[in-house]
């Protein structure tokens, strides 16, 4: 093989590697059955890895989280519509509940995530999310 087609392969070699292991953030509607003002999800996050959970409100309706986890390294945020990662709550400060009155109408998003210390080490977190949404 000469230089060129070695280099050519090293590179392409290289970006796939780094492709195939980036973070993923992965993002799920939350349904709420017919009539219902609250719905829970389950699942896994594992390393680097989150879990986006995206639910439609209206201003000034009030909303509630509560998170269960296998892993006390594993939190939630909350980001408000339009965000680009700036959080309304954050659980690694605040803990896995949130309680609160929303300030815009709009798409919110949970991030259901590890901290570093975890994440590094490639740990897993199981976990349930509660959700609730009142007013009108």
């Amino acid at each position: 093989m000469n230089m060129k087609k070695a280099f050519a392969f090293v590179l392409a070699f290289g970006f796939a590697v780094s492709v195939a292991s980036a973070d993923q953030i992965i993002t799920k509607p939350v349904q709420f059955a017919a009539g219902s003002n609250s719905a829970t999800v389950k699942g896994t996050v594992k390393g680097y890895d989150s879990v986006d959970y995206t639910l439609v409100a209206k201003a000034g309706q009030s909303m509630s989280v509560k998170m269960t986890t296998s892993n006390a390294s594993s939190y939630f945020n909350v980001l408000p519509p339009g965000s680009t990662g700036e959080a309304i709550f954050i659980g690694s400060s605040e803990g896995n509940n949130y309680s609160g009155v929303l300030p815009a109408g709009g798409k919110y998003t949970v991030r259901v995530y590890l901290m570093r210390n975890a994440a590094r080490r490639n740990e897993m977190a199981s976990y349930s999310v509660s959700f609730k949404i009142t007013g009108k």
